[in-house]
């Protein structure tokens, strides 16, 4: 949800304009002042959807940036059982939050927090939820990739993330007689670089690499096996869960493996298997990368 614009600069204008230096002084200037994202309610079929796409589950924390008067956070630990906290800049709101936390039965069990969300630590989320605009969206863009861990999910309701492009939007009708978007992403772990690992060829262990590069979500890469270049094809990242294909010459035909693995930092960890035998039996393999090779994911 998003925070509070009391009076619009045009209307605060005027009301300066036609104000006594003696009543000025008397204001309480807090409630005019103006932030970077008004607030306005998300409708409560909106606040619906977005609990659905971010499949909550038990260990799950949710975080709402921007949490307006709480009904996200209140839902979510209401309905669900997670841990929530609401973030927001503006002290009414989360005064609001609070009193209907409390109203819903949910006094000491939910969190609200009045700090700016550029500033604030959410880094133990599962999933953030939120109601910006896609300017400050892409303002926080670089903290969610960069302090989130791999595999967790943002919800935003209506304004995207520009290039990252989400990984499931949704179009829902709104008691308000309007329709609005909401976008799904998971966070992607970072897999670019040089990777390395060695694997038995028959009776003899081939050595094979892998060079990969990322944007956001989407990753190429181009690989050796030996002294051969390999192809590598239908790459899927999802969080830290990384397979693909890659195609290599053995007794002098092509084969097909399939790899899949868990990205825990500069190692990756899974099974390997022929792509077109399910049954088959699958071994371990294990991956390292060069931490020097490492690069941006935002390109």
């Amino acid at each position: 949800m998003k925070k509070t614009l009391y009076l619009g600069i045009f209307a605060l204008a005027g009301l300066l304009a036609l104000a006594s230096p003696s009543s000025l002084q008397d204001l309480n200037w807090q409630q005019y002042k103006i932030y970077d994202v008004p607030f306005v309610p998300t409708p409560p079929e909106v606040v619906d959807e977005m609990l659905r796409l971010a499949d909550l589950k038990a260990g799950d924390i949710l975080y709402d940036l921007g949490c307006g008067e709480g009904r996200i956070v209140i839902a979510a630990a209401k309905r669900h059982g997670v841990k929530a906290a609401g973030i927001d800049i503006d002290p009414v709101r989360i005064g609001e939050s609070n009193d209907n936390a409390a109203a819903a039965g949910l006094g000491g069990k939910v969190r609200f927090i009045q700090q700016d969300l550029f500033e604030a630590d959410f880094k133990d989320a599962t999933v953030v939820t939120l109601y910006l605009l896609t300017s400050v969206n892409l303002r926080l863009r670089p903290k969610l990739l960069a302090d989130l861990k791999p595999g967790t999910r943002l919800v935003s309701h209506s304004f995207d993330m520009g290039e990252w492009k989400p990984d499931k939007t949704s179009l829902v009708a709104t008691s308000c007689d309007d329709q609005r978007d909401v976008h799904f992403w998971i966070v992607p772990a970072n897999v670019t670089g040089r990777w390395e690992w060695d694997l038995a060829a028959g009776p003899r262990k081939r050595h094979y690499t892998l060079q990969a590069s990322q944007q956001f979500q989407a990753v190429t890469a181009s690989g050796t096996g030996g002294d051969r270049p390999l192809a590598i094809n239908d790459i899927g990242l999802v969080g830290d869960e990384i397979k693909f294909r890659l195609e290599v010459e053995a007794d002098g035909k092509m084969a097909s493996f399939l790899y899949e693995g868990k990205v825990m930092g500069d190692t990756i960890t899974g099974t390997v298997r022929p792509a077109d035998d399910a049954k088959a039996a699958a071994v371990d393999w294990k991956a390292a990368r060069d931490p020097k090779t490492i690069e941006s994911i935002v390109k």
